[in-house]
């Protein structure tokens, strides 16, 4: 594991800079921005760099690393990641460190921590995303058919996240969510034993992304193995992939499961949440998505009984950027600034007795 570097206090912070990490189980992606100008879109990514979260001790050895080669001095911070702040510290299962807003304070003598649910980054940053960054996944369904309401963003990477993004009068409304800790909802035999199995094994709970998510993908294909009656012998999702695409029978099962049973969890978010149109932000999907056509993805996501007329609307793209939890945590980080000087504005003023 890479140590953190000694700080040099010797680069005053730049005001008008920020660092924003979209911190996950596998990767942190760190982007120094600042606000856009011009004909610049909201946010400006000024550096970007992807870390490996196994090679380093902690959050705090990244940004250091990143700030030292940046050679800028910077006092905010502002983090997306998976689960909530509980007093000082994330709650999240999938990383592999503990994250201590206090402890980052300190080691980077930064002046301001803040951290938002990674998929209300994600949400704030779609808005931002132009029609290049992203592939139609409902053919003959497209932006044109959606009315303005609701967007759900969604994917699976290390686990399953997703938000919702509300209008508001002239705004909007972000609604973080946790749908990979829902009980998972088989849609058919085969995967009804597969939740069997799950249940066998001493999961008494077992949550939509125990199957939908990377690491889910391994635990569907091991479970159809089993059920198959041979050995598994693969253990990383690009395994599997690479597996299907070479014609290897279970992991090809696998691969379409997954897609299947991600378009059925879609469609049961829509129908919760009133989406008007969905974009699936990354994750797992980019090396799966040449899968989806010859999936039943957009059938299990239509099957909602008398829903389907309403699901048949709603377009579905898949978002290829990897820059998407950098910009929506800036983004979401500019619209809190902003609306704290209005707050501040519009609060009465104290006048001396």
């Amino acid at each position: 594991m890479s140590a953190a570097p000694r700080l040099t206090p010797a680069a005053p912070a730049n005001t008008n800079t920020f660092i924003a990490a979209d911190v996950g189980g596998t990767h942190t992606r760190v982007g120094l921005v600042r606000p856009g100008q011009g004909g610049e879109s909201t946010v400006a990514v000024l550096a970007h760099r992807k870390y490996v979260c196994a090679d380093y001790p902690g959050l705090a050895a990244i940004l250091a690393e990143f700030i030292a080669g940046n050679g800028v001095g910077v006092d905010r911070v502002v983090i997306a990641t998976a689960g909530v702040v509980l007093d000082d510290e994330v709650v999240n299962s999938n990383l592999p460190w503990r994250i201590s807003l206090s402890q980052l304070r300190s080691e980077l003598g930064l002046h301001e921590v803040l951290v938002i649910n990674d998929f209300q980054a994600n949400a704030n940053a779609a808005q931002c995303m132009a029609p290049a960054d992203s592939t139609l996944l409902t053919p003959g369904v497209s932006e044109s058919d959606a009315t303005p309401g609701p967007v759900l963003v969604i994917g699976p990477g290390t686990g399953l996240g997703a938000a919702v993004r509300i209008p508001y009068g002239k705004s909007t409304v972000v609604l973080p969510t946790e749908p990979g800790h829902t009980a998972f909802a088989p849609g058919n035999a085969r995967e009804v034993e597969m939740l069997r199995l799950a249940q066998q094994r001493g999961q008494t709970h077992v949550p939509t992304e125990y199957f939908v998510s990377g690491p889910g993908l391994v635990n569907l294909y091991s479970a159809l193995c089993t059920l198959s009656g041979v050995e598994a012998s693969l253990r990383a999702p690009a395994a599997i992939t690479e597996a299907a695409r070479r014609g290897e029978a279970i992991a090809r099962e696998a691969v379409l499961t997954f897609c299947a049973l991600l378009g059925s969890v879609i469609g049961d978010l829509v129908v919760i949440s009133r989406a008007h149109a969905v974009f699936i932000a990354g994750g797992i999907l980019p090396q799966l998505k040449d899968f989806v056509p010859d999936s039943a993805f957009h059938t299990r996501m239509l099957d909602k009984g008398v829903m389907r007329p309403v699901l048949e609307r709603v377009p579905v793209r898949l978002i290829e950027n990897e820059r998407l939890g950098v910009i929506g945590a800036a983004s979401w980080y500019l619209e809190h600034l902003a609306q704290t000087e209005q707050d501040a504005l519009a609060a009465p003023r104290q006048h001396p007795q």
